[in-house]
């Protein structure tokens, strides 16, 4: 008899997640049909994390060594039966219908070649800065430009062929968890492939974030090796966290900073400072305003600092990166 035809392979990394794992598979077991299929990738995990894929009934994958998301969706796809690959994190839980909805959308365009979608609004772990760094995510995504020029692995699909053309995730480059899912966009988009970023496909984020976690993945896992990728392709996307008034706001925060330390000496210089802080609020109004809505004045006005912090470190990393592009020709990320 020959065997049934999969449609979908859903790829699902894990590292030492077992109560995540666990929802995600809930959802992801919820929302399939008979043409797909689950595989859960345990990237060496020291804790009970297989097990209870296991106990899930998904088919488990498991890694000798601990490899990084990336080489461990490069083995799930390498096992994958499907004429399409899903991602999911494994702390994200899929909302009901995503699986059909990827499938629906790859079947009506045959001309794209991947899709991706976001966080949802409602962010399980409780803090502010959990909050704040999950609906910040949400919001980037959902003004982001539908035709993309990157990709996302939280919960992101692509075909098959496609993905075993363009050599898959680059799990030499990045060996731990880092812009492995960007820096894959950048040679689908660059290859000519079609991606669409759609805002319907969300899932529910259950990480927690502490202030300390937040500053230290954004420098190390995502603006320096993201400012490298900018400085090799020569060129900025106006797209999702690099939009042009991102940029500028970047900028505006680090001439806010320069006029500050100048005041000490020089105290005219203070209204000029102000005047560049309330530019930056203006140009994020809206972002700002969807923190209001969502969780209230304290809120918004707490996610002020810590959005300026995070525009600081990341014009910071990328003078790092773009120093050292200078003064040897090169980046290493």
């Amino acid at each position: 008899m020959p065997s049934r035809t999969i449609r979908i392979s859903i790829i699902v990394p894990a590292y030492n997640a077992p109560q995540e794992l666990y929802e995600c598979l809930s959802s992801l077991r919820a929302s399939c049909g008979p043409d797909s299929e689950i595989l859960a990738v345990d990237d060496a995990s020291t804790d009970n994390t297989p097990a209870v894929a296991t106990q899930m009934g998904v088919r488990v994958l498991r890694l000798a060594e601990n490899s990084g998301p990336a080489a461990a969706r490069n083995y799930g796809a390498r096992h994958a039966r499907g004429e399409i690959l899903l991602f999911v994190d494994a702390d994200v839980v899929v909302a009901p219908g995503a699986v059909d909805r990827v499938v629906n959308l790859l079947e009506e365009h045959p001309d794209v070649a991947a899709v991706f979608g976001s966080y949802d609004a409602s962010p399980r772990a409780e803090g502010i800065v959990s909050w704040y760094r999950n609906l910040l995510h949400h919001f980037v995504h959902q003004n982001g430009n539908p035709e993309a020029s990157t990709f996302w692995a939280g919960c992101g699909a692509i075909r098959r062929s496609v993905f075993e053309t363009i050599g898959g995730f680059d799990q030499n480059r990045f060996p731990r968890p880092s812009i492995e899912d960007i820096e894959l966009g950048n040679r689908l988009h660059q290859a000519g492939y079609r991606i669409l970023l759609d805002k319907a496909l969300q899932g529910t984020h259950l990480k927690r974030w502490t202030l300390w976690s937040m500053i230290r993945t954004d420098i190390r896992c995502r603006a320096i090796p993201w400012a490298g990728l900018v400085l090799e392709n020569g060129h900025v996307p106006n797209d999702l966290n690099l939009k042009w008034e991102q940029r500028l706001s970047g900028a505006l925060v680090m001439q806010t900073l320069l006029l500050l330390l100048l005041s000490v000496v020089w105290v005219e210089l203070l209204p000029f400072s102000a005047v560049m802080l309330l530019s930056v609020v203006v140009l994020n109004r809206k972002l700002y305003m969807f923190f209001f809505r969502k969780r209230g004045l304290c809120f918004a006005t707490a996610c002020i600092p810590l959005h300026l912090l995070y525009y600081l470190y990341s014009v910071l990393s990328y003078l790092y990166v773009w120093i050292g592009f200078q003064l040897k020709g090169r980046v290493r990320v």
